[in-house]
Parts: structure tokens; C-alpha cells; sequence
């Protein structure tokens, strides 16, 4: 990873991470009563405890290439990233993947109980969509609009959700090499679509831009959640933040089990060139864009 990537990923959390912060509050959660001090706190906890900031800094990269500041594109981030975090909120639960660590901290429902968990959760997911259709994340509502409606597609049963409950379904039952692709672009794969795609939006991208940009951030998650099942079985829990080799525990089912650790390996690599191929239509002005494809691949943690 290039120094270039490391200063604008670390400035790049730096900005959502004030973004989180400055929303997470009693006032601005408020709405016709006050939030709740503990319900406040918890989504706190499941947000502001580090994080790489990922899906923000694809949708400021994305929206850069069509003039977009990152400033302009910081709210729109913010938005994506409080539904990531709801997820990881409810993916931890004892009904779901029954985590007790995240980012090296407990997660949520060790930290308070589990159904302050759920509200938390529940409270970002909805708040999202609040800072999606304020005019402050964008003058023009027919581009506010899009953009729920993008991240209502990526989040829901035919994106992330959807995907996640093909996870739970596959643990109980063989899935195909192309099943467990699918179930993935769906689970992990659909916000990182929704963050390019949202990027672009922001932009005005043209239809020829926008379907490159969705190629390659298709290939990307791809990439993204194969590395990760990499990491699940090489990488400590210490690095991780997180329990790691649960996916074989819990009889979840990844390429790596099926192709072997080489061949995902070299799988990882295809599908990075995939992405990176995808972005020729937009020209040197996409090469960051390409260094994250290569970043997902190569990331340790």
C-alpha cells in the first residue's frame, strides 16, 4: 500500500469519525422526544471504537472523480457507515454470529445487553436515511432520493440482508462454488457497491461511468470477502480485533473451504485484476480507486 493511500485512508476515517461523533449526540438523534442517554451511548459504542472506514472513503473516491469534495461527500459516507455499523451491531449477537469482541473491544451486547444492542442497531439503520434525505447531504432532492434508494437496495433483503440470511441458511445446507459467490456479493459486497455507486450519484456520473464504476466495485467486494475468509484462517485474533476460525465452527461456508487456502490465494488475485480492468473506460483519473481494489487484497487486519 502506497503512503499516498495510507495519508488519505487515515484522513479519510479521520473525517467520518468527527462526522459520527458530532451526529451520535442527544440533540441531533433527538426527534419528537429526547434520546435516551443509554441508547445514545450504545450506538456510540458500536461506532466510534475504531474501524477502517472503508465504504466512506469508496463513496469520497468514487465522487472525486466527477469534482466532488470530500467534504461534500463526507455526509453521504456518514450515512453508509452508520448502516455498516448497525450490521456488525446485529451480526454479533448471540442469534446471529455470537461475538463477544469487536475492534478489540466488546461488542455491544456484552457492553450494555442485548436488547439495547438491537435498539442501537435498529436506531442507526433508521438515522441513515435522516442524513441521506437532509438537504445538507445534497441541494437536489431528485439526487437525495437516489441515494436512499441505493442504500435501501444495498442494505436490504436483496443486498446485505438478504445476503446474511443466506449465510444462516448455508450453514445448514451445501452451497454451490457460485452459490457462495452470490450469497457474498450480497452480504459484504453490496454496501461497497452501494458506496461507488453512491459516490458517482453525488457527481452526476454518466450511465457509461456509473456501469464501469459498478464493475468494478462488484469485482472489489468480491476481493474484499474473499480476503477476509483468508484472514479468518490465517490471521490472530489479536490482529483481527475479533474472534477469528469461527467460519469453519460454525459451518459457514467460503471459497476457502471449498478451493483450499493456494487456490483462494490466486482466485484473490483474479479478482482484483477483474476490478482493476473493469475502471479502464475512466483513465489514470480511477488509479486510486485501483490502489483499493489492490489494498483489499494485501490488508492484514
Amino acid at each position: 500500500m502506497t503512503m499516498t493511500l495510507v495519508h488519505d485512508l487515515k484522513a479519510s476515517a479521520a473525517r467520518l469519525d468527527r462526522a459520527l461523533a458530532d451526529y451520535l449526540a442527544e440533540t441531533p438523534l433527538s426527534g419528537p422526544g429526547p434520546a435516551p442517554e443509554r441508547l445514545v451511548a450504545a450506538m456510540r459504542h458500536g461506532s466510534l471504537n475504531g474501524g477502517k472506514r472503508l465504504r466512506p472513503y469508496l463513496v469520497e473516491t468514487s465522487a472525486a472523480l466527477f469534482g466532488i469534495s470530500p467534504h461534500q461527500a463526507t455526509r453521504t459516507g456518514l450515512a453508509l457507515e452508520m448502516v455498516h455499523c448497525y450490521s456488525l451491531i446485529h451480526d454479533d449477537l448471540p442469534a446471529m454470529d455470537d461475538d463477544d469482541l469487536r475492534r478489540g473491544q466488546p461488542t455491544v451486547h456484552r457492553a450494555f445487553d442485548e436488547a439495547t444492542a438491537i435498539l442501537a442497531g435498529d436506531a442507526l439503520l433508521t438515522h441513515a436515511f435522516a442524513v441521506l434525505g437532509d438537504p445538507a447531504t445534497h441541494p437536489d432532492p431528485s439526487i437525495r432520493i437516489r441515494l436512499v434508494a441505493e442504500l435501501a437496495a444495498g442494505s436490504g433483503a436483496g443486498g446485505m440482508a438478504g445476503g446474511q440470511m443466506l449465510d444462516i441458511l448455508g450453514e445448514s445446507s451445501p452451497l454451490t462454488e457460485t452459490e457462495i459467490l452470490s450469497m457474498q456479493a450480497m452480504k459484504t459486497g453490496a454496501l461497497i457497491r452501494a458506496a461507488v455507486r453512491m459516490g458517482a450519484m453525488l457527481g452526476g456520473a454518466s450511465d457509461r461511468d456509473l456501469a464501469a464504476l459498478t464493475a468494478y466495485a462488484e469485482a472489489a467486494g468480491r476481493a474484499f470477502q474473499l480476503a477476509d475468509d483468508i484472514l479468518d484462517v490465517t490471521a490472530s485474533a489479536e490482529a483481527m480485533g475479533k474472534a477469528t476460525g469461527k467460519d469453519a465452527d460454525q459451518g459457514k461456508q467460503t471459497l476457502v473451504g471449498i478451493l483450499g487456502l493456494d487456490a483462494a490465494r490466486l482466485r484473490l488475485d483474479a479478482m482484483v485484476a477483474e476490478a482493476i480492468a473493469a475502471l479502464t473506460p475512466l483513465g489514470p483519473n480511477a488509479d486510486r480507486l485501483r490502489a483499493i481494489a489492490r489494498y483489499f487484497a494485501a490488508r492484514e487486519t
